[in-house]
């Protein structure tokens, strides 16, 4: 079970008992900030891709969108999502609890500058009903994010 996984990893660093778990679902944005009492933007969504055949994750805010041409831009490539077989074959977590914590160390993250705007946010923890409250500089760390980047849209303030 992949929230054992990331239970592990955080034990490693004493911080096991911040994981969230609920009695019902937070596999959607929208179930997550029920569960956790906040507004759907400060949910950091995990959301996995493929790059020259080589998965990646890109955590964004609850509120944004993947712009394509950003995307494009970054990554040299049209966006391409894995198939949901793939997400737990190559991630390592079903979707509903992907995350960017207890991933194989060929798994690139990225996280995306629409998470800036928050003190913290609540990435999932490995299963559909959990998730862990991180700053910034927390989801950096324990992410072992590549690095911060702009690719999304639907996020800013008009």
């Amino acid at each position: 079970m992949s929230i054992e996984i990331v239970r592990s990893y955080f034990r490693d660093y004493g911080m096991e008992n911040r994981i969230l778990e609920f009695d019902s679902s937070s596999a959607t944005v929208e179930l997550a900030a029920q569960a956790v009492g906040c507004e759907p933007a400060r949910i950091a969504k995990t959301l996995s891709f493929k790059v020259e055949d080589q998965p990646i994750l890109i955590v964004a805010a609850g509120d944004a969108k993947v712009d394509n041409t950003k995307y494009k831009a970054k990554f040299h490539k049209k966006a391409q999502m894995l198939k949901g077989d793939e997400v737990t074959e190559l991630i390592g977590h079903a979707i509903g609890g992907v995350c960017p914590f207890g991933v194989p160390d060929s798994v690139d993250v990225y996280l995306d500058e629409s998470l800036r705007r928050f003190e913290t946010v609540f990435p999932a923890a490995g299963s559909a009903n959990s998730a862990i409250e991180l700053s910034m500089e927390e989801l950096e760390k324990y992410s072992r994010a590549k690095e911060w980047i702009d690719v999304c849209k639907g996020w800013q303030e008009a």
